[in-house]
């Protein structure tokens, strides 16, 4: 599942894609201009049905998958426990 910031990134780039603005996104969800800027940048811990509302209107949906697990390449762990001069 994608994490708060990148679901805000996808709102707000499909909401700008529509020629909407916050204020409009506002008018036409009937939810608070400062909620629409707190689910885009990442900071919304409000109710699903809000966030819900606002993905229809942009034409988004949620997607509930198996959770990934995804292990640093080799490389990456050395450079994490690389010894620094």
């Amino acid at each position: 599942m994608a994490r708060r910031d990148e679901i805000g990134k996808k709102v707000r780039a499909a909401r700008k894609s529509k020629g909407y603005t916050q204020q409009k996104l506002s008018q036409l969800t009937r939810i608070n201009k400062t909620t629409i800027s707190e689910i885009e940048n990442g900071r919304f811990t409000g109710s699903f049905d809000i966030f819900e509302r606002i993905l229809d209107e942009v034409g988004l949906q949620f997607e509930v998958v198996q959770k990934k697990h995804i292990l640093p390449d080799w490389d990456e762990i050395e450079a994490l426990f690389a010894e620094k001069d």
